[in-house]
């Protein structure tokens, strides 16, 4: 055989397996990019999960982070009061921090686990931990009948029923705090703020008779 025919064998060994290299090269290239790719939504998914979901429920509370001015006026209205803050949807957990400074048991319930744990993160870092809990849980899968003073963040579409829930739940001694949206057919007691810091009070015994008086009414229009 010829050094010219040898050669030719040898470069064109050489060029397949240099496709051949590179080929494999281009496959495993291929599965680190898949790899990343779909790690990446993997972890976007587990970060962006716990705020999308909330808004696929029936009545969604977004996360709207209280005002200074909010979170100052609701802490003024209960300036009087004692026992135990629940904040319904505590969200970055302000509120109950700001409450636990001021001598109150607080206890925010929120359904996103980001926030509650970024929540009982700052109450340690804050120093009131001891006096703060944080849960995740859906609202209306919790009973507030222990709690004195009760703090919401609501939206229009969940106002009118968190009145029945409460109305049934609380004690006539509790007081409410609602922040940016009043109750729909509850008389307030009180109001601080104006614009979007308005806070409105409502104490138990003003609209928990409303129950009694209906049943008391019905007892009267039996035979």
């Amino acid at each position: 055989m010829s050094d010219f025919g040898t050669e030719s064998s040898l470069r064109s060994e050489t060029y397949k397996q240099g496709s051949t290299g590179e080929g494999t090269l281009k496959k495993r290239l291929g599965i680190i990019a898949t790899c990343v790719v779909g790690g990446s939504l993997v972890a976007l998914y587990g970060v962006t999960g716990p705020f999308i979901a909330p808004a696929l429920r029936k009545v969604c509370l977004p996360f709207v982070p209280a005002t200074r001015t909010q979170v100052e006026n609701v802490i003024k209205v209960l300036k009087n009061r004692s026992g135990s803050v629940v904040d319904i949807g505590s969200g970055d957990g302000r509120i109950v921090i700001a409450a636990a400074k001021r001598g109150f048991t607080a206890v925010g319930f929120e359904l996103n686990p980001w926030l509650v744990w970024y929540s009982r993160y700052k109450a340690w870092r804050e120093g009131v931990h001891h006096s703060t809990s944080f849960y995740i849980s859906d609202l209306w899968k919790v009973s507030f009948s222990e709690y004195s003073n009760v703090v919401i963040f609501g939206v229009p579409q969940m106002m009118e029923q968190l009145e029945v829930k409460l109305q049934t739940e609380l004690q006539s001694s509790a007081k409410v705090v609602a922040c940016r949206f009043p109750f729909p057919t509850w008389t307030p007691d009180d109001v601080a703020g104006e614009g979007i810091d308005t806070v409105w009070v409502y104490n138990a015994k003003t609209f928990k008779p409303h129950i009694r008086n209906d049943k008391d009414s019905e007892r009267q229009e039996m035979p």
